[in-house]
């Protein structure tokens, strides 16, 4: 089976967030469900400069306006499609925004050539490779959908998958007479959205599937608290949605093999995690003793409940636990943690930003990541921290409740616990959990069975891999 995936971003050559960890693993575990995948990608100056040889598959003179070509190539096990528009993607900045964090303000242009591109891929446009089923990831995406049901590769099974339901990918109307659809297009069935453009909306309303990434979150979805506006569309749907869990890439985080870390380890032999904890301390200017080290690696935003470790971070502290921070985002919450940091000299240590390697020794050498997500679709932090032993303290929402299992008193003597999770995501929830977190801790006994249960948890792609690839199949069918 021959299967085009298109994001936005894509795992090891760019990426913002755990989209481009799925987008980057998912190939390859299909690969073992005779899925054949071919991956298109903006050419980012990022995905060019690892590109090498690359061929070129077709040419655009004016693809909304600006001459661009679409190139073949093969990095690090993915087969790749790029579409090269430097004047779309070659920018400092990021790949939605600039240096300040400000949106481009071109971006319905950008991201609809990238549809648009995807549409042709899909009817034909590469000679000798069709693919058999689309799967396009988020609204940058999504609009591949809508090209292709009012295009020649109607018949052609469409599979959105949300990631993030709070980003949809809103525009004024006025752009529609740019897109190159037909008028029909426009409507409450097509592109329209309360006035405005929608290329989320009209993802979902063209794909033959929808899926999320975990069965709570496609539950969610359906209120109007995490909606988003779109709850009538997809309860309108639901015979065509999927919860599907990610899943992360077992060998790339692997702390019996990670380069990342001083030490590598596993469940048996838990002892390796102390070098790795003593480098992470000294990384973030934290004490060296025996008190829990609690671990973030996120994005600082209301939805991951960050504005709430503002004042937990003080309750942290005079409970005897430790802090060490990776994150960026919201410019406010930037700038509180240092100040945090500043008030706790040698208990809690804060770096902006985000580095891979670090998240990997935060993960190898921290004893509980916390995770207090207003709301989850999925979250890999968690199975990351499931997967080196570092114990998600977590909000009970989306896939945080999924993959989490609740160190109360029956599972923790049933040897099945695997974190804590509490809810609501307020502060009295989040100080009660972090309590928990300090006073469990001091059972080094329990503490190290908890940590070989998550250890011993699967968080491969492999079962997720094979509903992806019986979805497929189904659609397949259906239109066979």
């Amino acid at each position: 089976m021959k299967l085009l995936s298109i994001a936005s971003e894509i795992y090891p050559l760019i990426k913002t967030g755990g989209l481009a960890d799925v987008v980057g693993a998912l190939p390859g575990a299909l690969t073992g469900e005779g899925v054949e995948t071919r991956t298109l990608v903006p050419g980012y100056p990022a995905v060019i400069a690892h590109l090498g040889k690359a061929k070129i598959l077709k040419r655009y003179d004016a693809l909304f306006g600006v001459r661009a070509t679409l190139l073949s190539a093969k990095v690090d096990g993915l087969d790749l499609f790029v579409l090269n528009a430097a004047d779309f993607f070659a920018r400092p900045g990021g790949p939605y925004g600039d240096a300040t964090g400000n949106d481009w303000t071109d971006n319905w242009r950008r991201f609809a050539a990238l549809s648009r591109v995807g549409a042709d891929i899909a009817e034909g446009a590469v000679k000798g490779w069709r693919p058999d089923v689309v799967h396009v990831h988020d609204w940058q995406a999504a609009m591949t959908a809508a090209y292709m049901r009012f295009g020649p590769a109607h018949s052609v099974p469409k599979v959105v998958t949300i990631h993030n339901l709070a980003f949809q990918g809103r525009f004024d109307a006025e752009i529609f007479g740019e897109l190159g659809l037909p008028p029909e297009a426009w409507g409450v069935d097509g592109v329209e959205y309360y006035g405005g453009t929608g290329y989320l909306k009209a993802g979902l309303v063209s794909a033959d599937a929808i899926t999320t990434v975990s069965p709570t979150y496609a539950e969610e979805i359906r209120s109007p608290v995490h909606g988003m506006g779109l709850d009538g569309l997809i309860n309108g749907r639901v015979d065509r949605l999927h919860g599907i869990l990610n899943g992360v890439d077992t060998d790339i985080w692997n702390p019996a093999a990670d380069p990342s870390i001083p030490r590598t380890y596993s469940g048996r032999a838990l002892s390796g995690r102390i070098a790795n904890r003593i480098a992470l301390e000294k990384c973030f200017g934290l004490d060296h003793d025996d008190a829990p080290l609690f671990i973030i690696v996120s994005r600082l935003t209301w939805q991951k409940g960050m504005d709430l470790m503002i004042d937990a971070m003080d309750h942290l502290v005079a409970l005897g636990g430790k802090l060490a921070l990776l994150g960026s985002g919201d410019h406010p919450l930037e700038g509180a943690f240092p100040g945090a940091a500043d008030r706790h000299r040698g208990r809690v240590g804060v770096q902006i930003g985000y580095d891979e390697g670090l998240s990997h020794l935060m993960q190898a050498g921290g004893d509980a990541i916390l995770i207090p997500s207003r709301f989850e679709p999925c979250g890999l932090t968690q199975l990351y921290g499931l997967r080196y032993g570092c114990l998600p303290v977590v909000a009970r929402v989306g896939g945080l409740a999924d993959t989490v299992i609740d160190a109360n008193e029956a599972a923790v003597n049933a040897g099945a616990a695997t974190g804590i999770v509490f809810a609501p995501s307020d502060p009295l929830a989040l100080h009660g959990a972090i309590g928990r977190a300090v006073r469990l801790h001091g059972d080094k006994s329990a503490w190290q069975a908890m940590q070989r249960a998550a250890m011993r948890a699967d968080v491969s792609w492999s079962q997720s891999a094979a509903r992806y690839a019986a979805l497929y199949r189904d659609l397949l069918a259906q239109v066979r």
